[in-house]
């Protein structure tokens, strides 16, 4: 009987530095997805500063990149991205800081990542999301979800990413 894996679907966002970012923009290789928003004065910070390590211990490899999806769209434009991204000192060729319309993101973070994200005005910040990280690999499969707001969880992450850069050069 043949397994079938669920897949992310297909999806179009725009960068910090205006490019389309799809599916395509990672065939090839791997990378770690998460939800966010620039003005989250909760968990967004810490995660942050847990994909800053992922994107230190990886920055070398082109097989290894990070999408980062707003879930405010409304505020976090082009501009505001990229202002994000230049705080941070990342590579947008590396990471990518995407936005899109509300619904689509939503959707993605519900049926294709299998996280929670939603509009909730008694949250800090006006909206609730998982602080998950989401290891895809090469064939748009969910590898792993990790705690992104833990140091250990995300040292499983990045001993995962090796793992699967093995298996690209098998």
């Amino acid at each position: 009987m043949d397994t079938i894996y669920h897949a992310i679907k297909n999806f179009k966002f725009v960068d910090q530095d205006s490019s389309f970012i799809t599916n395509e923009t990672f065939e090839n290789g791997i990378y770690v997805a998460d939800f966010f928003f620039t003005s989250c004065p909760s968990i967004c910070p810490i995660m942050k500063s847990q994909l800053l390590r992922v994107y230190a211990a990886f920055e070398d490899s082109s097989k290894v990149k990070i999408l980062s999806h707003t879930i405010d769209p409304e505020y976090d434009n082009v501009e505001v991205l990229h202002d994000f991204a230049s705080r941070l000192e990342v590579n947008s060729d590396k990471w990518h800081f995407v936005t899109g319309d509300k619904p689509i993101i939503y959707d993605m973070a519900q049926t294709s990542y299998y996280t929670g994200v939603r509009e909730n005005g008694k949250a800090p910040g006006g909206y609730e999301h998982s602080g998950a990280f989401i290891l895809v690999d090469n064939k748009r499969r969910i590898r792993g979800l990790y705690d992104g707001t833990k140091a250990e969880s995300v040292d499983k992450l990045m001993i995962d990413i090796y793992t699967l850069l093995e298996e690209l050069n098998e």
